[in-house]
């Protein structure tokens, strides 16, 4: 099997699964060009020292793609992510990192006969949909994307399912806020958590009302492996997402009633782009894979603080 972005937050959790089942990975990154490279740098040394992981550096939008096209399945994460960092310059960044590497990617398992291409799950994203009006969105509700990255992401799917038209066997899950272990520093429960715990205001965009289905990154990579596993119908796009959304000032009061100690909030401008609420219908996920989002907020919370307080210790940071 084929990770590519394994590295990252959520590739790295896919990955580790991968190997503990007992498969054979092929990992896939370009550290280098996350947005945050000297994280996703010891990830990508963690990454390569499991058992049965082969870690190949490789930018998709550069290189010889033919040996991920050969593998079974292909996990297709890598990407650039935020819609913060989308904008201005970041648009053709985007385009370059999710369209034309994705588009690269599905060509080179295009180029093999159709009975040995590869099952490619594509990462997509809820930010296809735009803000979530008085329900919950379902995957044929039209695309509405408000930020240069939500548009890369419509591209990607695109190109998914015209190379499911063309007799490649490919999937999209909608990831919706993943959070948990491993996040990127640029994401917002990273920011708050290590703000608390160095006594500072939680840096928050906008007013707080902005809700989120908030998703744990166990619940993502058990979706993730189910879908890789399954005999879904080409091109079909699927919600991977909490079905409860929780506003952030909410989940705020959640974090730092675990962490013991009272919110203080720095408001900063709203970012472009940026939904004022998603909110998923799992339907699908639960009838095609099986799956639903088992993690509630107060506990994935607790989980991902825990986390940032054991790097601290093995860091030699004061522990808040």
């Amino acid at each position: 099997m084929v990770v590519t972005g394994a590295a990252g937050f959520i590739g790295s959790h896919v990955t580790d699964a991968l190997s503990a089942a007992g498969h054979e990975v092929l990992a896939v990154d370009a550290p280098g060009r996350s947005l945050a490279p000297e994280a996703a740098r010891r990830m990508w040394a963690r990454v390569a020292s499991r058992p049965g992981v082969t870690a190949v550096e490789a930018d998709l939008a550069l290189d010889d793609l033919d040996p991920l096209a050969a593998a079974d399945v292909v996990v297709h994460l890598a990407g650039r992510p935020s819609v913060r960092s989308s904008w201005g310059a970041g648009r053709a960044v985007a385009e370059r990192d999710n369209v034309l590497a994705t588009g690269r990617l599905l060509a080179a398992c295009a180029g093999r006969p159709a009975r040995l291409r590869p099952r490619v799950v594509v990462a997509s994203s809820s930010s296809v949909y735009g803000s979530a009006g008085r329900r919950p969105n379902r995957e044929d509700d039209p695309p509405h994307p408000a930020s240069p990255y939500a548009a890369s992401k419509v591209e990607v799917e695109r190109l998914a399912a015209l190379a499911a038209r063309d007799g490649t066997r490919t999937v999209l899950l909608r990831y919706f806020s993943v959070y948990g272990p491993r996040q990127r520093p640029d994401m917002a429960f990273h920011r708050f958590v290590e703000a608390a715990l160095d006594g500072r205001p939680l840096p928050v965009f906008g007013d707080g009302r902005r809700s989120r289905s908030f998703t744990h990154v166990r619940d993502v990579v058990a979706a993730t492996l189910a879908a890789a596993a399954a005999d879904l119908p080409p091109g079909i796009p699927v919600n991977v997402g909490h079905p409860e959304p929780v506003a952030v000032r909410s989940a705020i009061g959640l974090l730092t009633g675990v962490l013991g100690v009272r919110p203080q909030i720095q408001r900063e401008a709203p970012v472009a782009g940026d939904a004022a609420r998603t909110w998923a219908d799992p339907g699908r996920a639960a009838r095609l894979l099986g799956w639903t989002a088992g993690i509630g907020l107060a506990e994935g919370l607790a989980d991902q603080i825990a986390w940032h307080r054991s790097l601290r210790v093995r860091e030699g940071v004061r522990v808040g």
